[in-house]
């Protein structure tokens, strides 16, 4: 069965992820454009550097052209959100994305971007769901699409550019280190760096469908290279991107690995103090209260939402958020797409490095030294999906009182259960939509107290 998660269907290649289940959703979609009245409109579509992906790209083109849908085709692998971007750049009716974006190298996925530069909403994705699963006939079209290849990477450059001090960045010539991890934003984040003046060590920068044989995910697990690197080499800081350049990731001139939980409170820090941004602030149910602290600081209104950055992209659509975070990885400001965007991410720590003249240790010890410090895990738990629906139930109506010797000060069940502990710590149960797993996140004031909350939601379970 075809199932969509919260941003696409993925899928392990050449067991579920074949030439025939794309065709099928990929006819999904050509119909949803054509219900929904955008067949008129041209479709983009890319794809990220894993094994078949651009293949699997050139099969959604052939049922877009059979269903009479014109569509621009990128030339190479391209990160996703400068294929969201074409989508507003171009007036396009959507995007198809091939990737499977930190998932391992045997995984593919397909993402839709509908018209508005976002993820697609539930209303969407469940269409989409439905029809891929079913035997569904297009209507015959009067003519063939036609396809057109272009290269999206000059004008997204000139684009991203109004959203950064560039002058501030060419003044400060800092020294950096960028990581891909054999992903899309090879050839794109190195070269807005070198443009604006920086001057840029890359590893990992060739296209690798293995991605060297880990995840191409962005995290402190698989950033080991790109540590020994900055400090070899006495950069001021390192860059990494995911597969499909979405997430980011930061690594100080100490080689130490920033979350990204660290990351959003910093940029979101510095274009309030620096930058005068104004408006509100989104982050999910499980990123750190960070956020609440600064916004508090200066009186900004906060959302919360549930896991998935589409619940982000609503309140962006609707409203000036000053930026969007995940802890996972997602992240978004004022004005630009409601999408993710790591390549913004990694430019937005260049240019507060540049402007504060200050290393990124010390960027953060200040912060800390005002909002206060914390500490934040993710940790999964293998559950029989029966199994993992009962806990998440009960833990919903039988709360416990106290947990860790903390009493319980509020319960929220928005996306899986929250604990708020009395002194501000909390975490979060929640299962996984597609792995027979229990997520745990997590957050305190103090490493010790952060591992006995997390023995704590382990004796529960």
């Amino acid at each position: 069965m075809i199932k969509f998660g919260t941003d696409g269907w993925r899928a392990v290649i050449s067991d579920q992820f074949t030439f025939a289940n794309v065709r099928k959703v990929a006819k999904a979609i050509a119909l949803h454009l054509i219900t929904h009245k955008f067949h008129n409109k041209p479709v983009i579509i890319s794809y990220d550097p894993r094994f078949l992906a651009d293949k699997f790209a050139e099969e959604v083109a052939r049922v877009m052209e059979e269903a009479g849908i014109d569509c621009f085709f990128t030339e190479r692998d391209t990160p996703t959100p400068i294929v969201a971007w074409e989508v507003r750049d171009k007036k396009a009716a959507g995007a198809v994305m091939l990737t499977a974006s930190h998932n391992p190298a045997q995984y593919c996925g397909i993402k839709f971007i509908p018209d508005y530069a976002g993820p697609a909403n539930e209303a969407i994705t469940s269409e989409l769901e439905e029809n891929s699963n079913k035997e569904i006939a297009l209507p015959k079209a009067n003519k063939k699409g036609q396809i057109e290849r272009f290269e999206p990477r000059e004008r997204y450059i000139k684009y991203i550019g109004s959203f950064i001090d560039a002058e501030m960045i060419r003044s400060a010539g800092l020294k950096v280190v960028y990581d891909p991890m054999h992903g899309a934003g090879r050839g794109y984040m190195d070269r807005l760096l070198q443009d604006l003046g920086c001057e840029v060590e890359m590893i990992r920068g060739e296209r690798d469908v293995l991605f060297g044989g880990g995840n191409p995910e962005p995290t402190d697990e698989f950033l080991g290279e790109l540590k020994q690197r900055v400090v070899s080499l006495s950069a001021r800081v390192g860059l990494a991107n995911d597969g499909d350049a979405d997430r980011f990731g930061v690594v100080n001139e100490k080689g130490e690995f920033y979350s990204a939980n660290q990351v959003i409170a910093l940029v979101f820090d510095y274009l309030v103090s620096d930058r005068g941004f104004t408006g509100a602030v989104v982050r999910s149910v499980a990123t750190t209260h960070l956020i609440d602290r600064i916004a508090d600081r200066h009186k900004i209104k906060i959302y919360e939402t549930p896991v998935g950055f589409k619940y982000t992209a609503e309140h962006m659509m609707k409203e000036e958020i000053i930026i969007g975070g995940e802890e996972s990885g997602g992240f978004s400001i004022k004005g630009h797409i409601p999408e993710k965007d790591g390549l913004l991410a990694n430019l937005l720590i260049v240019e507060m490095i540049a402007k504060r003249k200050k290393p990124l240790s010390e960027i953060w010890r200040e912060l800390v030294s005002k909002v206060g410090d914390v500490f934040t895990a993710r940790v999964n738990l293998e559950m029989a999906a029966a199994a993992k629906d009962r806990f998440i139930e009960k833990l919903a109506k039988e709360t416990p009182v106290e947990l860790a010797g903390l009493k319980i000060k509020s319960v929220n069940t928005l996306d899986g259960v929250k604990l708020i502990l009395a002194d501000g710590s909390w975490v979060l149960a929640r299962p996984s939509g597609t792995e027979p797993l229990v997520r745990i996140y997590a957050e305190s004031d103090k490493q010790e107290k952060l591992a006995i909350i997390l023995d704590a939601v382990k004796n529960l379970i």
